[in-house]
C-alpha cells in the first residue's frame, strides 16, 4: 500500500512528522489498560461533558470504540459536537485490536478497491481493513448510525480526548459484551491526494510519537 508520490503529500508528511519529536504518550497508555479497568470506572464521568470542545482547533476527532467481545468501530468527526463524517465497524474484535497495541504502533489501513472518482475517498462504502500489515476483512461504512453508535456519539458530545469505559444501553448488554471501551483522540488530517487521506494522532501531553495512524487509499 503506497500513497500518491506527489511532493505536495510528502511535504505535508515531513511538516506533520516534524510536529512528532518524542515518543510515548499517555493516552495511547490509557487505552491499553482498558482490560484491567472495572465497570465502576467511567472515564466519561471523570472527564465531564463540557458544552464547548475541550481544545478548539481544526485537528480531526477520531474514535475507537466497542464492547469487549465485539468489534470495534471507528468514527470520524471534524467537531466532536458534530455527526460523524466517517463511520465504519472494522471486521475485528475490540480485544484483538487491544492486542495489536501491544506493539505501541498501530497502522490501521482501508483500502478501497471502487475504480471511480467521482466520490471523495472518505466517501466509499467498502474497504478492505489492515491492522500493522496483517488482513482482517471486508466491512462496509455506515450510511446511518446503529443505536449503540448514537448512543456512543451521544456520551462523548463535547469530549475532545479520553479512554475508558461507558455505560453501555442496557445491563443485559453489558452481561453479554462486556463493557463498552472506547479511545478518542485528535487527529492530524493530511490529504495526500483525491485517493488517499491519513490521520496522526496527536497525543495530549505533548509526547507526539506516532502511536496510531489510520491511512484510507483508493487503489487502482
Amino acid at each position: 500500500m503506497e500513497f500518491s508520490d506527489s511532493s505536495k503529500f510528502e511535504s505535508k508528511i515531513r511538516t506533520t512528522r516534524e510536529k512528532r519529536t518524542k515518543t510515548g504518550g499517555g493516552l495511547f497508555r490509557m487505552f491499553k489498560l482498558l482490560p484491567m479497568l472495572t465497570s465502576g470506572c467511567k472515564m466519561v464521568a471523570l472527564l465531564g461533558r463540557p458544552r464547548k470542545s475541550l481544545l478548539a482547533d481544526s485537528a480531526t476527532t477520531g474514535t475507537l470504540f466497542g464492547y469487549r467481545k465485539g468489534r470495534v468501530s471507528l468514527a470520524i468527526q471534524e467537531d466532536p459536537h458534530r455527526m460523524p463524517i466517517f463511520v465504519i465497524e472494522l471486521p475485528m474484535l475490540t480485544s484483538a485490536f487491544q492486542k495489536e497495541m501491544a506493539s505501541d504502533i498501530v497502522r490501521l489501513a482501508l483500502e478501497s478497491e471502487t475504480k471511480t472518482h467521482k466520490k471523495k475517498v472518505l466517501e466509499e462504502f467498502v474497504w478492505a481493513v489492515y491492522c500493522n500489515g496483517r488482513k482482517y476483512g471486508y466491512c462496509i461504512r455506515r450510511k446511518q448510525m446503529s443505536d449503540d453508535e448514537l448512543h456512543v456519539m451521544q456520551l462523548l458530545r463535547g469530549v475532545s480526548m479520553g479512554a475508558g469505559v461507558l455505560p453501555g444501553q442496557s445491563e443485559k448488554e453489558a452481561a453479554a459484551d462486556g463493557e463498552l471501551t472506547y479511545m478518542r483522540a485528535r487527529f492530524d488530517r493530511v490529504v495526500g491526494s483525491k485517493d488517499s487521506e491519513a490521520l496522526y494522532m496527536i497525543n495530549p501531553d505533548g509526547a507526539t510519537g506516532q502511536e496510531l495512524s489510520i491511512f484510507f487509499v483508493r487503489v487502482h
